[in-house]
């Protein structure tokens, strides 16, 4: 008996440690984004160690894309999961996103010694590939979640409400009023055929108690934290709960994390708006999530809690309501994605998105990078390259942070 258990020890804590060696893999090569990230983990998963079928790794994507928060994320600790149970979940998401971690807090650390000439010639550019990313993103997610006249009123309702907002609470006013209008506008007839999928819950391993149990914590802190601020001053519970509710906000990938970020760090005087902009920029150049940006912004900030502590606190906060969120709905997905008021619902929610994150490209992205003609035409140069010539993102950012030193060396 005690060595069946021994063995059964072993055996878990070898597969997570397999998890943590390919993740670690993966945390330390995949450039490109969320969608690229995908791509990545389909060919190592799927088709190289046939770790899940194609049908399951399609489930898990969609449900991913679904939820609020990383999708990428999301998909690597529910594979890291199914391979190797809590431990392998741990492994996986630690292995994909630290090294994104390490890699922007040592930037973080020699961030402020970057003057003269070259220093700020280079953080000009990092602010410059901003536009040219937040650019595109804008671009692709109007042409995939706004196809046609309702949901692009839904955006454009979001662009004039954000316009006269000036409440932190805008975005998440924004995003109900997208829910409310993509129930009313946007019921579909039936569900389309990608939404039929079937989620295999029992290969996951999440009983509906796990699920019910991770839902309550996810919304206890969602409106528990906002109510601990009103009664404490603590500067680290305002900096645990402003990551962790822009963390439980993020529909639409993970540039939609900016404008939230935005709002929650640089309109509170918590970061300024050119450390904002160049960590934003420099988080193009590494490999893993984006929503490790936040690890940047709580070494930056002015106040304590900062540096180890500040990026602790907004790592955990905002990766931790994505990863509750996936615990929460792995055992109901299919009966979920049954019902099209859920689909018309996120087609609401996702136009609304569009316009939160069109919003942002001008005000702080634009405003605060774009200074002159020569600023105009890198930035639309790396928009260029991107959208129409493909060029991977960190050739963008080579280019761009490279002609805004030549830029600063012409004054």
């Amino acid at each position: 008996m005690e060595t069946g258990l021994t063995t059964s020890r072993s055996t878990r804590l070898g597969a997570a440690l397999e998890v943590l060696v390919v993740f670690l893999k993966l945390g330390l090569t995949s450039f490109g984004g969320p969608i690229a990230h995908i791509g990545y983990f389909r060919r190592e998963f799927v088709e190289q160690r046939r770790w899940l079928d194609d049908e399951m790794f399609t489930d898990l994507v969609a449900l991913c894309q679904f939820l609020p928060g990383p999708a990428s994320s999301q998909v690597g600790f529910s594979i890291g999961l199914l391979r190797g149970g809590w431990l392998g979940g741990l492994a996986a998401w630690c292995g994909f996103t630290l090294p994104s971690v390490a890699l922007l807090l040592g930037f973080a650390a020699v961030a402020p010694s970057l003057d003269g000439t070259i220093g700020g010639g280079l953080i000009h550019g990092l602010k410059l590939v901003a536009v040219a990313v937040v650019a595109q993103a804008v671009w692709d997610m109007a042409l995939r979640l706004c196809p046609d006249r309702r949901r692009a009123i839904i955006a454009l309702i979001a662009i004039a409400t954000l316009s006269v907002l000036t409440t932190i609470y805008a975005q998440l006013i924004v995003i109900a009023i997208g829910a409310v209008l993509g129930l009313a506008l946007c019921q579909p007839k039936e569900l389309p055929a990608g939404r039929r999928l079937h989620i295999h819950t029992a290969e996951i391993r999440v009983p509906r108690v796990v699920g019910a149990l991770a839902l309550a914590v996810f919304c206890l802190l969602l409106f528990g934290l906002p109510a601990l601020v009103g009664l404490h001053s603590d500067q680290a519970v305002k900096v645990f709960e402003g990551f962790y509710r822009s963390g439980a906000l993020v529909f639409g990938g993970g540039h939609v994390v900016l404008p939230l970020l935005q709002q929650q760090t640089v309109a509170t005087g918590w970061v300024t708006s050119n450390d904002f902009l160049a960590g934003y920029g420099a988080a193009q150049a590494v490999p893993g999530p984006l929503f490790t940006f936040a690890a940047f912004l709580g070494w930056m900030m002015a106040a304590t809690p900062n540096h180890w502590t500040g990026a602790l606190l907004a790592t955990a906060g905002i990766f931790l309501p994505g990863l509750l969120l996936v615990l929460a709905a792995l055992p109901y997905w299919q009966s979920l994605r049954a019902r099209p008021s859920m689909a018309a619902l996120l087609s609401g929610v996702n136009a609304a998105v569009v316009g939160l994150l069109a919003t942002a490209l001008y005000s702080p992205v634009w405003t605060s990078a774009v200074l002159s003609q020569i600023d105009f035409a890198i930035a639309a140069i790396g928009f260029f390259l991107l959208t129409r010539w493909k060029v991977p993102p960190l050739a963008v950012v080579v280019f761009c942070a490279a002609a805004g030193i030549a830029e600063a060396a012409l004054r």
